[in-house]
């Protein structure tokens, strides 16, 4: 009869760190793949293109995605043809200080806002055209766009002479200006379209610093 011999104390003290250790390897194993995938977050549908079914994307994907896209939404639509509209008034009241104005710098200040909203209105047409939208639509009220002037207020623009025109064409236009940054400033929030934001930022930073110049001269 054969006898095993008995296993010493340090061998089994041995065997026992061993199996502690294959153990703790692999719950971390497990706890790496369940971060993993919480980090990946859950699944987002994607609504697919015309024609195109809908796809399976992961959060990060999604976000990713969001982040890329900048079609044009209603607002940034909505935004370029009431600017149109908005900065079309401003040349016409610019276009009337020649004959009427007195002041030197209220007739320079006119050549700079028909220098840079002309080309402007060019603009918003264009990236109209551009993504298949009438330059015309909504049905955009004046009076519904902040800071225009009324028929009214432009007819006493179209008699006034002077000093008594300078003054009315500054009060005019400081108002029309601060319409326009408040337009700029609503589409920057509800839009979408890396472009019209970009314009939305020209318009507020060339309009105010023409406010401040404007309320200098009052």
């Amino acid at each position: 009869m054969s006898f095993r011999p008995a296993m010493s104390s340090a061998s089994l003290v041995t065997a026992s760190l061993t199996a502690l250790a294959v153990l703790g390897l692999g719950a971390c194993d497990s706890g790496s793949d369940g971060g993993s995938a919480a980090a990946a977050g859950p699944s987002v549908i994607a609504p697919g293109k015309p024609g195109e079914g809908n796809r399976t994307l992961s959060a990060e994907d999604a976000g990713k995605q969001r982040a890329d896209d900048d079609s044009p939404n209603s607002a940034d639509v909505s935004y370029a043809r009431m600017m149109i509209q908005h900065h079309a008034q401003a040349l016409e009241m610019t276009e009337l200080v020649p004959q009427h104005a007195e002041s030197g710098q209220v007739k320079k200040l006119a050549e700079r806002i028909s220098a840079a909203q002309g080309p402007e209105i060019k603009a918003m047409e264009g990236w109209l055209g551009t993504h298949g939208e009438k330059v015309t639509g909504g049905g955009h009220e004046h009076a519904a766009m902040p800071g225009m002037a009324t028929e009214a207020q432009l007819k006493k623009l179209r008699t006034a002479e002077g000093k008594a025109f300078d003054q009315l064409f500054l009060t005019l236009m400081i108002t029309h200006h601060e319409g326009a940054i408040s337009m700029a400033t609503d589409v920057k929030s509800e839009g979408n379209n890396v472009l019209i934001e970009e314009m939305a930022d020209d318009v507020v930073a060339q309009q105010t610093s023409e406010i401040s110049r404007m309320r200098a001269m009052l």
